[in-house]
């Protein structure tokens, strides 16, 4: 007898629930696009590189064209069209709108979802490579812009928008905590 090659799993998306069959070589990517017809999350280049298809799994980065659906199943998974509180902005999407974080806008919604696990692991404390001190008693390091350039090297910008893109990320970690953003203006 030979084994299955699909399966029903149920994917929890944007918090609803979705009983989907799928061959178990369907990325989670093409699953979200061609299945669920949430298309906000973008193919890029397909192989992990570009940051196009960047989601939430758990509240954690990944590349959904990595990530094969069955392995999805079972987390919470948050991609743009989730991130706004109906017609409220996320403050993130509201920072990219007012200071041009994008060009094409291909790559938004990635950087989007990127910029939001960021600020996340920030507040956190976890370092990155640019931190100077990562011992644990140093305290949650500056969100400066180098900081922010690095943590968000995996997000790629064909147009070039990273200036504002910093600045934007910026903007939103203040928004969010409540307070100064620590990368100041002209980041």
């Amino acid at each position: 007898m030979t084994p299955s090659t699909s399966s029903v799993i149920t994917l929890s998306v944007n918090g609803e629930k979705y009983p989907l069959p799928v061959d178990h070589r369907t990325t989670l990517l093409d699953a979200l696009r061609e299945r669920l017809d949430l298309t906000g999350t973008k193919k890029g280049c397909d192989q992990g590189q570009c940051g196009a298809c960047t989601v939430l799994a758990d509240g954690r980065r990944v590349l959904a064209c990595l990530q094969l659906a069955v392995a999805a199943e079972g987390r919470d998974i948050t991609t743009i069209e989730g991130v706004a509180d109906g017609d409220r902005l996320h403050p993130v999407q509201q920072a990219f709108l007012d200071l041009d974080g994008y060009q094409c806008g291909y790559c938004t919604p990635g950087q989007i979802c990127s910029a939001l696990a960021v600020i996340e692991e920030h507040a956190a404390g976890w370092p990155s490579a640019v931190t100077a001190d990562v011992r644990p008693e140093a305290g949650i390091p500056e969100l400066t812009a180098e900081e922010i350039r690095e943590r968000m090297s995996g997000n790629l910008c064909r147009c070039g928008a990273y200036v504002p893109i910093v600045e934007a990320v910026a903007r939103a970690a203040g928004a969010v905590r409540g307070g100064p953003a620590g990368a100041g203006e002209g980041a």
